[in-house]
């Protein structure tokens, strides 16, 4: 009895000595700055986890949307790059967005449902075309506490927008420039130039030459060059021949040596300034002086020559090369204004050939290397449009040449030589552009 008794209080000691000693630890433990550290640690462990889960989540979230933006982004341009190459029709803007989907696959996930195709009116636009897509995407974190997985949508619209006015046009649609600047000449526009080369060098301004244009643009790339302070536009929409509808006038032929203007020598004068209506000659060849009226001069398969000595004058005169064969591709002249000539005309203000001074038929011989030269001196003023649709207009600034109100439309567009050429635009020029010279550019708007 006594040694149980004994073995009991022993074992009570030993009891108490264990607790005591736990309790022990657990106050070192508490007391221990690496106890706590690992006590917050593991409390705050599903606050990491959480953060790293939403985080992987929203970075995932922000990857699909860029890639959604990006895809309706360019289902937008295209479906507008469509409406432009049907005339402004609607009709096919699904097949192409539904194309360029497939062809590019920016979004990277199936789409929920179609695209949301629409044509929202807007402050100048023309042709708009907005997208809207959707995509339902399950994400990794999130998923464990969301029974749906989110829709995730972008939106983008596509228009054109007016651009300027452009009083250079190069109608160029190969990948040959078709806009030069050479030599050190000084080119001040007061508009801009465009054109519809497809070259990355569609636009060049080399030498020293110095350009005062804007905007500049192209359906191909710009070069680098002395462009100064132009909105350079590359990979634009093609711009429509301005004179397209332009036609020569009807007239009776008149082909043959006794209906040439020919003045051979410095002091022989020529006054035809009683001339109006439709006057046919069969070529235009002076160096002597030359007073034309106010008529529209259709040259018959002939050339219009202001040789070095020549005095030239008009106004309100329109000089079309064009011949009366019915032949398809009939012997068509051009144009050479020596750099000395004095030569001062200027387009009708009104009637069918308002503001036009020279137009080439569209029937002559095409090649960016057919030059037509139009020069002249220090007192020479040209003002009205130039059209030479299949050939080179080549502008030479060297005697310094004045243009009033002038645009120039032709095949390929080079300014060359060593002087200014400015462009002297008037109020009444400024304030009535010609829509048909008016630029347009693909863009995102909204």
């Amino acid at each position: 009895m006594h040694a149980l008794l004994t073995l009991t209080l022993v074992e009570g000691r030993e009891h108490l000595t264990g607790r005591s000693m736990i309790g022990r630890a657990f106050k070192r433990l508490w007391n221990d700055k690496r106890g706590n550290a690992l006590i917050l640690a593991g409390a705050a462990l599903p606050m990491v986890v959480g953060s790293a889960g939403l985080a992987s989540d929203t970075i995932q979230w922000a990857l699909w949307k860029r890639q959604l933006q990006r895809a309706a982004d360019s289902a937008a341009l295209a479906g507008v790059y469509d409406r432009i190459a049907r005339d402004g029709a609607t009709t096919n803007v699904s097949a192409a967005v539904a194309d360029d989907m497939r062809r590019h696959n920016h979004a990277k996930a199936a789409l929920l449902g179609a695209p949301v195709i629409d044509h929202p009116a807007g402050p100048n636009w023309t042709n708009p075309v907005k997208v809207t897509l959707n995509i339902q995407e399950r994400l990794g974190f999130s998923s464990f506490f969301m029974s749906t997985p989110p829709i995730i949508a972008a939106e983008a619209t596509a228009a054109t927008v007016r651009t300027g006015a452009y009083c250079v046009v190069s109608l160029i649609d190969t990948g040959a420039t078709g806009i030069k600047a050479t030599g050190s000449a000084t080119i001040k526009l007061g508009c801009g130039m465009i054109t519809n080369s497809t070259s990355l060098s569609a636009a060049i301004a080399g030498g020293s030459s110095s350009i005062t244009a804007s905007p500049v643009a192209a359906v191909g790339g710009i070069g680098d060059g002395n462009w100064g302070s132009a909105d350079l536009l590359p990979f634009t929409v093609k711009q429509p021949d301005p004179f397209k509808d332009v036609e020569v006038p009807d007239f009776t032929a008149c082909k043959g040596n006794g209906n040439k203007i020919f003045i051979p020598n410095q002091n022989d004068t020529v006054d035809r300034e009683s001339d109006t209506g439709v006057q046919c000659v069969s070529d235009i060849d002076v160096n002597g002086r030359l007073k034309l009226g106010s008529a529209t001069y259709v040259i018959d398969g002939g050339s219009f020559a202001a040789k070095a000595q020549a005095n030239i004058s008009c106004t309100g005169c329109t000089i079309m090369l064009t011949n009366s064969d019915s032949d398809p591709s009939p012997t068509i002249g051009g144009v050479d204004i020596a750099g000395t000539a004095k030569v001062n005309m200027t387009a009708p203000t009104s009637g069918l050939y308002e503001g036009l001074l020279f137009y080439q038929d569209r029937r002559a011989p095409k090649g960016e290397n057919i030059v037509n030269k139009i020069n002249g001196n220090a007192t020479s003023l040209l003002g009205g449009a130039f059209y030479f649709p299949n050939q080179q207009l080549q502008i030479n600034g060297n005697a310094g040449l004045k243009i009033s109100c002038a645009r120039f439309v032709s095949y390929v567009v080079e300014f060359a030589g060593d002087g200014t050429l400015t462009n002297q635009r008037d109020a009444a020029c400024i304030a009535n552009p010609d829509p048909d010279f008016m630029g347009r550019h693909v863009r995102l708007v909204a």
